[in-house]
């Protein structure tokens, strides 16, 4: 940061006057500062508790293919268990394996009736009658049986009730064979259901792997994403989807980093992978089913752009790739790009051709790393970016790299034309903090917000419990301190060209982190404060930001208003953080209808939208008086939205 520049002197008054009877007199500007970039606002993605596999990926079978798993441990059985009383399991390494990438498979010896296997799902599976399910596994016998072996596949309570059952013919094959099906539930159940290979009138070993279980998904997109969690978050009107993550892109080791080449391809080409760090104790197995070609296509069909990130030779355990040793890396890292952006005449873009996608994808911006303003990360990065930046730039002109470094600290080469920056915080932090990027200076560089929410009520521990402060879910005031750090955000897009709430998805059994924007579980979305906060920001962006008079960043009562142009509306964003109801003018510049709409989420400040009570706060729309004086009289601990149409 070099100094304060040019906001303060383009607002032109000094701090909002107030008047005598306490109103606070704000004077909007018609000229407009800058045009807002249509990358604002959008979201952040990692799959740390459940928000990939269990979450957003639409597959419904947890430990499908026993990936990274031991064989012979109970471990290996995670959500599988008995059906009946004549079977027994294990997981085995597979001999031959389906494929070089899945080694383990689940033996299964049946010596009674009705008996066989059961997979619990992540934590769930939502069963519902207006869905037809597909479905399908490998199976080999290890012995021939004397003729085909009849498979009944179904969908059934814990207790046993069956909603959905077919048959599956299994021919007697010593060679791995995939067998396909569909179920169609005769009635919905809720969550708390299995899904089960069972066998009757044949006993015997056989052997299964590589299961899958889809209901319908987004757009219908094979291997697709879940269509609820995937419509609540289109529903924000999002420009752009931060991937594959931050801990998660980096792993624990070298070892174990997020590598885009195993995420590709055939489901038994994958691997996968123990994601996040165990050292952060969020690590579980990735199945790498949602790999990066799943992540272009879905982004592009929900109408964003990616923000992607590269490895960039740091892992969780604080090792860094030596300055002789990342030219391996740097080529992954190249190759990576190729097969987002590349001619279908390039190896890369010519891989993604055969997958489905001829035309590169959209991509503008790529960063360098994640959060290497960490202590043994920064120390290594100077000459990570810059042999990273300088290769990749050669090949790569026209995408604008971003750094994860402190800003300016340490001084890079190439120097930046992006940071990173990331911070969690109090609610209170939030709204003092709103004026951040005021000072910054106008000099070229630009800045995503790539990670930022208000997590606890007690600043002097952070990262404590919830007795501690800690939120499990954002709150009326969690949701209105972000929504005052946000207008500072918007009034100081002419820098910051993105800015995404973290972390976005969370399972509500299964938290490694709170709070989350969207909580959920095997067939409920949870939309929090936040959420809406997000969404009647990003719905309301307009297209032109107009200065008008600061508010005070000791206060409680903060403001931004912009344009659309398109829409021939004004947009005035208010926040009122305090205890007891505000009263404020709005000077416009230029004549209006005298009728608009107010959108207004407000109540008592600890409120949360949980599983028990998810609707207990909600965006409220109303039809509002206004004019080009126009007074507004801002309810305690609430964030509106007020729309007025142009005369």
């Amino acid at each position: 940061m070099v100094g304060f520049l040019g906001l303060a002197v383009l607002f032109a008054s000094a701090l909002a006057p107030k008047l005598a009877s306490g109103q606070t007199t704000v004077t909007v500007q018609g000229t407009a500062s800058h045009a807002i970039p249509e990358t604002l606002w959008g979201l952040m993605f990692e799959d740390i508790s459940h928000s990939g596999d269990g979450g957003l990926y639409g597959e419904l079978l947890q430990n499908r293919a026993f990936q990274k798993v031991s064989p012979g441990t109970s471990a290996a059985l995670k959500a599988w268990a008995t059906v009946g009383s004549g079977s027994n399991i294990s997981v085995v390494a597979a001999s031959p394996a389906i494929s070089s990438a899945l080694p383990n498979a689940l033996q299964v010896v049946v010596s009674g009736s009705n008996s066989g296997v059961s997979n619990a799902g992540y934590f769930g599976i939502n069963v519902n009658s207006a869905w037809t399910y597909t479905g399908s596994f490998f199976y080999r016998f290890p012995t021939a049986p004397s003729g085909a072996v009849t498979a009944t596949v179904g969908l059934r309570s814990a207790g046993g009730t069956v909603y959905a059952s077919t048959t599956v013919s299994l021919k007697a094959t010593t060679s791995w064979t995939q067998a396909t099906f569909a179920l169609k539930p005769s009635s919905s159940a809720g969550i708390t259901n299995l899904f089960t290979v069972t066998f009757s009138g044949w006993t015997g070993t056989v052997n299964l792997g590589m299961f899958s279980l889809f209901p319908p998904t987004f757009k219908n997109q094979k291997n697709g994403m879940r269509m609820d969690i995937s419509q609540a978050l289109q529903d924000i009107k999002p420009s752009f989807f931060r991937l594959p993550g931050g801990n998660n892109l980096e792993g624990e080791t070298a070892a174990t980093r997020w590598q885009f080449n195993a995420t590709l391809g055939s489901l038994t080409s994958r691997p996968g992978r123990v994601g996040g760090s165990v050292i952060l104790s969020w690590g579980y197995v990735n199945t790498d089913g949602l790999g990066l070609y799943e992540y272009l296509v879905w982004v592009e069909s929900a109408g964003m752009q990616p923000i992607m990130a590269v490895w960039a030779g740091y892992s969780l355990d604080g090792s860094s790739i030596s300055q002789s040793g990342l030219a391996p890396y740097i080529e992954q890292a190249r190759q990576q790009i190729e097969f987002a952006i590349g001619s279908a005449s390039t190896p890369m873009g010519s891989l993604r051709a055969s997958l489905g996608h001829p035309n590169p994808f959209t991509l503008n911006y790529v960063e360098v790393g994640n959060e290497d303003f960490l202590s043994q990360a920064s120390g290594t990065y100077t000459y990570r970016w810059t042999a990273f930046t300088n290769a990749l730039k050669a090949d790569f002109p026209n995408i604008k790299f971003i750094a994860t470094s402190h800003v300016n600290n340490p001084v890079l080469n190439p120097t930046p034309q992006c940071y990173d920056n990331h911070v969690y915080q109090t609610p209170t932090w939030f709204m003092q903090n709103s004026a951040q990027y005021d000072s910054y200076a106008r000099n070229g560089q630009t800045y995503f917000e790539g990670e930022y929410a208000a997590i606890s009520t007690n600043p002097n521990d952070l990262y404590g419990t919830p007795a501690d402060g800690r939120l499990t879910y954002p709150t009326v005031a969690s949701a209105v301190g972000e929504a005052a750090f946000m207008m500072g955000l918007e009034r100081n897009s002419d820098i910051v060209f993105a800015a995404s709430y973290a972390p976005l998805l969370g399972h509500i059994t299964q938290n490694q982190w709170t709070p989350n924007l969207l909580p959920f579980d095997a067939g409920t979305v949870y939309k929090s404060t936040s959420y809406y906060v997000q969404q009647l920001f990003s719905v309301n962006r307009g297209d032109q930001y107009l200065p008008s008079t600061l508010a005070s960043t000791s206060g409680t009562v903060f403001w931004s208003v912009v344009k659309s142009n398109s829409a021939k509306t004004f947009i005035i964003k208010v926040v009122n953080g305090g205890t007891g109801a505000s009263s404020l003018v709005f000077q416009l510049p230029s004549a209006v209808k005298s009728s608009g709409t107010l959108v207004q989420l407000t109540g008592p400040a600890t409120t949360s939208n949980t599983p028990s009570a998810p609707n207990a706060v909600v965006p409220k729309t109303s039809t509002i008086t206004t004019a080009q004086e126009l007074t507004f009289s801002a309810p305690a601990m609430s964030f509106s939205v007020i729309t007025v149409p142009l005369s």
